[in-house]
């Protein structure tokens, strides 16, 4: 039977429009591929780009650490010759400035860091009143770091022995905010003393720092309480300087004290000591490390009344701390004293404890909330007591002593006692602990 025209249209219309949306899927098909592709094309490219970029850092990176250790090996060799200069510097000033038929009483060693101003006016003031005794006391300088104007200065020096610590390692300090340069400072101090009693072998040395003068019986001083220290194990060190030698507060050159506080500033001790502290030296604030009571273990510091250093360093480390009120005051003894002469037999634990309690006793004591100003009215030695380290601040707040404790010992005590004279007089005035007198056996 024979098909309709119409019929066989409408199929081929039908055809022809499944077969042009067919061709329209293909081609919106394509076209998103192509999108897609050309989108893929993009982050790979993006990608290389991104990977020749690391690439790139790594590379220049890596060149950075090939430089960086080039630089380091550098260094290790500089600093490998500069420690050979520098020892080939100490053996040939040593050689000039010890005297093999002498046995030194003390090495002095002036501690020097980045102030040459400083430390020509400390060196000026020492070589006056050491050069007659050189031998005895033979002077060396150590510098901690490479301050160029501060090595130059030493070595224009040519009888004082020139060391130099050299220490290029970051410091670490153990609390945030804290200064490094106290722990540049200890580190410096072991290393010196290391080389001193360690190396060189001497027996005993005197530490200065680059910013003290010293009076003229400075060495005498030193040697005669040389022997004392050796011979009495309950003294740690002896120490030139009184933390109430402001010129109001002293009166007699001649006076020497034990105290249960280390004084520092110009100070001897011995090797035997050294080798003790030495292995335990802390890695920062190494002057109050000393005075703790772990570290001195009951033995006490031999300290004068008058002081025989005078320290000028209103800048440094410590930023001027108490310079103006405590420091500037200071009396450098100006007296003669024959030290050879003096009997400091009575600086022994045993003879000292007694005479002083005896001297403690026989003050007038005060009491009363009007104390001080009796204190002011009596023309007697006088002892005031205190109760505890808010009433000694308090006291000495008003004296203008020193307030600080260390460890539970106020500055320049001896059995929690304090004494100072009275406006540069005779009289004493004592400040006493709640069991001073006890400990005194008074």
């Amino acid at each position: 039977m024979a098909r309709n025209p119409c019929d066989i249209r409408f199929l081929l219309l039908a055809a022809a429009a499944a077969f042009i949306y067919i061709q329209v899927r293909l081609f919106s098909t394509q076209s998103h591929h192509s999108e897609r592709l050309a989108e893929a094309e993009k982050l790979e490219n993006k990608c290389t780009d991104q990977l020749r970029s690391m690439i790139d850092q790594v590379s220049a990176q890596q060149e950075k650490i090939v430089a960086l250790e080039e630089m380091k090996l550098r260094q290790d060799e500089e600093r490998v010759q500069l420690k050979i200069l520098i020892q080939d510097l100490e053996k040939r000033s040593l050689q000039t400035s010890v005297n093999k038929d002498v046995v030194p009483v003390a090495a002095v060693v002036i501690m020097a860091c980045n102030r040459p101003d400083y430390l020509q006016r400390t060196v000026e003031s020492i070589l006056k009143y050491q050069t007659a005794v050189a031998s005895k006391f033979p002077l060396f300088i150590s510098q901690d770091g490479t301050n160029g104007e501060v090595k130059k200065k030493a070595l224009s020096y040519t009888r004082i022995t020139f060391m130099q610590h050299v220490d290029l390692e970051p410091v670490r300090t153990e609390r945030p905010g804290e200064m490094t340069a106290y722990y540049k400072i200890a580190k410096h101090y072991k290393w010196a003393l290391d080389q001193l009693f360690l190396k060189h072998s001497f027996g005993r040395v005197i530490i200065l720092e680059d910013d003290m003068e010293i009076a003229p019986d400075f060495f005498d001083y030193f040697e005669a309480a040389a022997k004392l220290l050796d011979d009495d194990k309950t003294i740690m060190a002896v120490s030139s300087w009184n933390d109430n030698g402001q010129k109001q507060f002293v009166y007699d050159p001649k006076a020497l004290y034990r105290s249960d506080f280390f004084p520092g500033l110009g100070w001897m001790l011995t090797k035997p000591t050294w080798i003790e502290l030495s292995p335990k030296w802390p890695k920062a604030y190494w002057d109050d490390w000393v005075r703790l009571k772990e570290v001195h273990r009951d033995r006490q510091f031999i300290r004068p009344e008058v002081c025989r250093t005078y320290n000028f360093g209103e800048h440094g480390s410590s930023m001027g701390q108490f310079f103006n009120q405590y420091l500037e005051p200071i009396k450098l003894n100006d007296v003669h004293i024959d030290w050879n002469s003096e009997d400091l037999s009575y600086l022994r634990e045993d003879k000292f404890l007694i005479q002083f309690g005896k001297e403690v006793a026989s003050a007038t004591p005060l009491h009363g909330s009007d104390a001080l100003l009796k204190a002011h009215n009596m023309d007697v030695d006088v002892r005031i007591q205190y109760n505890d380290q808010g009433d000694f601040e308090r006291i000495a707040r008003q004296f203008g002593i020193f307030e600080e404790w260390k460890d539970g010992v106020p500055r320049a005590a001896y059995k929690g006692v304090v004494m100072f004279r009275y406006k540069s007089s005779r009289r004493r005035i004592y400040l006493v602990g709640p069991d001073s007198l006890s400990q005194l056996g008074v």
